[in-house]
C-alpha cells in the first residue's frame, strides 16, 4: 500500500473544506472591520505614524489668513 493510497483512504478532505471556510470567513471579517467608516480617523493617523518625527509645524501663512500672529 502506498502513501498516497492510505491518504486518500483517510478521509481528511473534509478538514481542507472546513480550513478553507474558516479563512474566508476570518478574512471576510477581517476586510469589513479595515473599511468601517468609523475607523477612519484611527487609520489616517496610522498611515502617518511612519513620518511623524514628533515635532509639530505651524504653517505661518495660514495662520496669517485667519488674522492671528504666529
Amino acid at each position: 500500500m502506498t502513501l498516497s493510497q492510505i491518504m486518500s483512504n483517510a478521509g481528511l478532505s473534509m478538514y481542507a473544506e472546513v480550513a478553507l471556510v474558516l479563512f474566508l470567513l476570518a478574512f471576510v471579517v477581517i476586510v469589513i472591520r479595515t473599511y468601517l467608516p468609523s475607523r477612519r480617523r484611527e487609520l489616517e493617523e496610522t498611515s502617518r505614524l511612519p513620518l511623524d518625527d514628533g515635532t509639530v509645524v505651524v504653517n505661518p501663512r495660514s495662520s496669517a489668513k485667519r488674522g492671528r500672529t504666529p
